[in-house]
């Protein structure tokens, strides 16, 4: 009797074996959608499911006031230094940055490259694009995307993670407590695509992350803060020299 032999197992051709196994083959094959077929070599009927990978969502934000000297001139209000170059390299703030440059002669929204950081063995700069809006009453500062530059690598690592953050800055200029308050929130998506955390829930990821995210905005704010209040009362006294003139 002539047998057949599939995968070691040997057995009859007479044998209703061999035609239920292709066909159980078949039937699985046909069950999984040609967009998530991989197929092996031209000779190899094997397909693969491509699984969609966690993705944890990671928040912080942060509310504070500080108080604003008050000088009783209109023309050296906040919303006065805002229009002016010295106020935009504030807000940005500057002085912490690489380089900057406006995007596509765009006045409001600026390329910010971040110094050269050491990830690993390679080096890397962080780049963000931010757009600035400002009003007479408040200026919103927004993350509109965020990647890493430097190394092939690591610049493929930029698309497992968005960012999404917003700083809407307010003041009140009036006696006798004038004063200016940024209100900061800040979102991340983080695809999880690594052992060992793909192995664990989403949630074992997002309570450490949202942990060290809030400390990172604990952190910066209050910075943030003083850097611009310093950079404001360094401008309010050019231009009352400027005024002496």
């Amino acid at each position: 009797m002539n047998t057949w032999i599939h995968n070691g197992w040997r057995a009859s051709v007479a044998s209703e074996y061999p035609r239920k196994l292709l066909a159980l083959r078949r039937s699985y094959l046909n069950a999984i959608p040609r967009e998530r077929r991989i197929f092996l070599g031209s000779h190899v009927r094997r397909a693969m499911v491509i699984s969609s990978s966690k993705k944890a969502n990671l928040s912080a934000s942060r509310k504070q006031r500080i108080k604003l000297q008050s000088n009783g001139e209109k023309e050296l209000t906040f919303s006065e230094f805002l229009k002016h170059p010295s106020g935009m390299e504030a807000v940005i703030n500057a002085k912490a940055l690489q380089s900057y440059q406006l995007v596509d002669d765009d006045e409001n929204t600026y390329r910010c490259t971040l110094p050269k950081i050491q990830l690993m063995s390679f080096e890397v700069s962080p780049v963000l694009v931010l757009r600035v809006t400002p009003t007479q009453e408040d200026c919103t500062v927004e993350l509109l995307s965020c990647k890493l530059e430097g190394s092939e690598l690591l610049e493929n690592q930029s698309e497992m993670f968005s960012a999404i953050m917003t700083n809407c800055m307010t003041w009140n200029m009036v006696d006798p407590e004038p004063f200016l308050e940024v209100d900061v929130r800040l979102k991340v998506t983080l695809e999880i695509s690594t052992r060992p955390f793909t192995m664990l829930p989403v949630s074992a990821v997002e309570a450490p992350g949202n942990l060290v995210m809030q400390t990172l905005v604990d952190t910066l704010v209050p910075l943030l803060l003083q850097q611009l209040l310093k950079d404001y009362d360094e401008w309010i006294q050019k231009q009352q020299q400027n005024f002496l003139i």
